[in-house]
């Protein structure tokens, strides 16, 4: 496959959940993998907005989801979906972690903390 700049299929994520909430103690909603260096951050509908925080901090262009199931790409640079190689395993935050999470600290009125 050629390869594609903003792209680094050997990088694993960095850890089963947004590093971002995890330093801080916080929450998500969906998770999100940067497809250049693996750092792992939460959607946009989640209080952190931390993958898009992470994109405009280091210019990487494009996050996978990192939801169980879903392998779609988005491109920043051009705010289009985007079809991509297959990224370093594993693919998904692990299959037990609730949605949103982590376990214990999403908050039982989640829905209103919400974007």
């Amino acid at each position: 496959m050629t390869e594609i700049a903003g792209i680094d299929p050997d990088v694993a994520p960095s850890g089963p959940g947004c590093a971002d909430c995890d330093a801080g103690g916080g929450w998500w909603v969906h998770l999100r993998r940067c497809a250049q260096c693996g750092h792992i951050g939460c959607c946009d509908t989640s209080p952190g907005q931390h993958a898009t925080a992470h994109a405009a901090a280091t210019g990487h262009p494009f996050i996978q989801s990192f939801e169980p199931g879903e392998d779609w790409y988005w491109n920043f640079q051009t705010e289009q979906m985007y079809d991509g190689p297959e990224l370093a395993p594993p693919r998904h935050h692990p299959v037990d972690q609730p949605v949103p999470g982590p376990a214990g600290r999403v908050p039982a009125d989640w829905q209103d903390h919400v974007h």
